[in-house]
Order: structure tokens, then C-alpha cells, then sequence
């Protein structure tokens, strides 16, 4: 699948309206204007996002033909995301201690200020030292309100928000951090930050602002042949938000596939992309939980460029008919 026919896909599966369909549809040089005007519409459309991966250009990544801390790759990413209507980039970040990422970061948000997109951080939890957690995950926060978000920062403007607050993702990856403590201290802040955790969280539910979806195969699992593409799992997440949590913050997700084999820490997890099908099944299933008088506020594509766990749509995604893309274009 080519950027034109991706950006069909998401303007057909996000708005999903008739005439919005035929209007997406009919000429290329339509697909920007339409997507502008529908995505945001507040009543019909999430806000659309991509989780993005700052790491290329280090060793200890696949080499995927660019560096993240290239600003001409930087400027065209942006450039190309914005022309799939998507609206920000959720970056892993991992604080200040993680100098190549952090500048990668850094660099990112300058280039979003400069053209009117968003950014914001997705913390990967420290878990290097059990006992070190909490404290570590609130210098890395504060590190990053002083840097990137806070009044002093220099290109906060860039940094996204919802109602005014700004967001930070949090990707677990242990159980040792006390996230009560962890609350008390953002909202010390002058700007209250919305903590928005993977999934859900039962022990610190009250702490976090909004919860959510990753790439994910569900209680069957993943299976060896790649069929379970996470159907259940994102059934399970809207009903979960829907019910348990209406109050917090939903962030929906979609995602082209998953094959984790280049990947160093690879366990030979895989999920079809199905000709494309996956991603469009994905894309598409929130609609049935939320309407337009109960409308989901975002929407997350589960990756911009996760070359290693395959599940990128930089290069476009696979559609079975001669187009299997793997790297970006042009690099």
C-alpha cells in the first residue's frame, strides 16, 4: 500500500461517512483538504496520533537507512505524517540519561514547533534499580517538564495537550514504582500533566488520567502462524474504557501487522498483516463503541517506525499485490 492509498485508508476508516468516503476517494490532490477538515472534526473523529522511535543511527538498532537525530529526516517525517492527517508523534523516551534518544527527541520537537505538529514523550519506566524506581521516574519526569514542556522550555508550544494540560505516556516495564507518590509530585508542576498509562492499571487506577491500547494479541496469544491479529484484545480495551473507567481519558490504537524477528530481543512473535487487512480491521473498530455524541478523543498508530518489531507504516503497508515495503522510501 502507497501513501496515496494509506491516506484513503485513514480517511475512510476514521470518518466513515459516506460522502466522506466518495469525497476521499475521488481525486489525490483532495485526500490533504479532506483530511484536514475530518480528522479534526471533534464530533465524529479521534485526534490522530503515531508512537515513533528516536533510536535509529545507534548501533545497537538495525540499520534503517536514516538517523533519528537528522533534521532533514526529521522535516520530511513530520512533512509526511501531517499529510496522513496524523497530528502528533508519541515518542519513547527514556530521560535524560539516555543522551542519543533525548537528543533525537529534542531535536523532534524543535522540528514539530517549526511546523505546527505535536510531540510528546512516551516514558519507558526505569527498572534498573528496584529500589530507585519512584525516584528515578520523577527526576526523569522533571527532567522532561523542565526540558520540553514547562513555561521555561523553548518549544513547549510543540508539546501536545488535551484541555490545556500537557500528555505523558507511560510504558511500563516493572511493578516497583509507586505511582501515588509519583502523582503527588507532577502536581506540583505549574501545569498538571495527564499521566496516560498502557492498558489500565487496577492499583493506581485514581493516578492516572487516561489509559491506552497497545500492539497486542489478546488472552489466545500469539500464534505461530500469525493469525490472532488482536481483535479480542482491542474489543476488551473499549469495553474496558467504556464501562470501568468512562471518566479517564481513552487513547485507541491501530497497527499494520507485528514480526518482532529483526529484532535483538526478538521471541519470534508475529502478526499478519493480512494484505493490509490488520491494519484496516484496527483502524476501524473503535466505531463500534464510540459516536458521535460519545466521540474517542485519540487515536494511536502503533508504529510511525518500529522496523524492528515490524510494525511501521512509514513505508506504507503491505497490501499482497506487489507492495511489501519495509524501509522508508528515499533513505
Amino acid at each position: 500500500m502507497r501513501t496515496s492509498t494509506l491516506k484513503a485508508y485513514l480517511c475512510f476508516a476514521v470518518t466513515g461517512l459516506l460522502a466522506f468516503t466518495l469525497a476521499c476517494s475521488s481525486k489525490r490532490t483532495d485526500l490533504n483538504q479532506t483530511l484536514r477538515e475530518n480528522f479534526q472534526a471533534p464530533s465524529n473523529a479521534p485526534e490522530l496520533l503515531a508512537a515513533y522511535q528516536p533510536w535509529f543511527g545507534r548501533p545497537n538498532h538495525i540499520n534503517v537507512g536514516y538517523n533519528s537525530q537528522d533534521p532533514v529526516v526529521l522535516q520530511k517525517q513530520v512533512a509526511h505524517a501531517k499529510a496522513l492527517g496524523i497530528e502528533g508523534f508519541v515518542v519513547n523516551w527514556y530521560g535524560g540519561n539516555h543522551p542519543f534518544e533525548d537528543h533525537a527527541y529534542a531535536a523532534l520537537q524543535q522540528t514539530a514547533a517549526e511546523n505546527n505538529f505535536s510531540t510528546a514523550i512516551m516514558y519507558d519506566e526505569d527498572v534498573d534499580d528496584p529500589q530507585a524506581a519512584t525516584d528515578t521516574v520523577i527526576n526523569d519526569l522533571k527532567y522532561a517538564y523542565d526540558h520540553y514542556i514547562g513555561p521555561q522550555a523553548p518549544t513547549r508550544n510543540a508539546y501536545l495537550r488535551f484541555d490545556g494540560h500537557p500528555m505523558i505516556f507511560i510504558f511500563p516495564k516493572g511493578t516497583f514504582t509507586d505511582w501515588n507518590k509519583v502523582r503527588d509530585a507532577v502536581n506540583q508542576w505549574d501545569e498538571t500533566p495527564l499521566l496516560i498509562y498502557k492498558d489500565g492499571n487496577g492499583k493506581y487506577a485514581k493516578d492516572f488520567d487516561g489509559f491506552y491500547a497497545w500492539v497486542n494479541p489478546g488472552k489466545v496469544g500469539w500464534q505461530h502462524n500469525g493469525s490472532n491479529w488482536g481483535e479480542d484484545y482491542l474489543k476488551g480495551f473499549y469495553l474496558k474504557m467504556n464501562n470501568q473507567y468512562p471518566n479517564k481519558i481513552a487513547v485507541g490504537a491501530a497497527w499494520p501487522g507485528f514480526n518482532d524477528t529483526r529484532a535483538s530481543w526478538s521471541r519470534n512473535r508475529k502478526m499478519d498483516p493480512r494484505c493490509g487487512k490488520t491494519f484496516d480491521d484496527s483502524l476501524r473498530l473503535f466505531r463500534r463503541y464510540y459516536t458521535p455524541d460519545h466521540p474517542l478523543p485519540f487515536l494511536m498508530i502503533d508504529t510511525w517506525n518500529d522496523y524492528e518489531e515490524g510494525t511501521a507504516i512509514e513505508p506504507g503497508v503491505a497490501n499482497c499485490h506487489g507492495n511489501n515495503p519495509e524501509m522508508a522510501e528515499g533513505h
